[in-house]
């Protein structure tokens, strides 16, 4: 079961660190500093992984940490969803 956590932490990190990539990536590709969606989905993914493994090895410091960052998370995509969806609407011009 050890070995399964392990996995999970090691994973979790690796999408974790991975968002930065992917920022970095999409910044130069448009010479300016970009937060790409996929780097709000990376980093809720990561951190649920983390979460768990945060969870099962008993730290309250690292569970605490993962967890203020799951909300700030899943509140940027529920911002990016809305802005969307009110941009779709003024194109439609439902919205002025």
């Amino acid at each position: 079961m050890e070995k399964i956590f392990i996995i999970l932490g090691l994973a979790g990190q690796l999408m974790f660190s991975a968002r930065f990539l992917v920022q970095w990536i999409a910044s130069e590709k448009r010479k300016k500093s970009i937060v790409p969606i996929s780097f709000w989905f990376l980093s809720l993914f990561g951190s649920f992984l983390l979460l768990i493994y945060a969870i099962y090895r008993k730290d309250i410091v690292f569970t605490l940490g993962q967890l203020f960052g799951f909300i700030v998370y899943i509140r940027n995509l529920l911002i990016i969803k809305n802005t969307k969806k009110i941009e779709k609407n003024i194109k439609k011009g439902k919205l002025k």
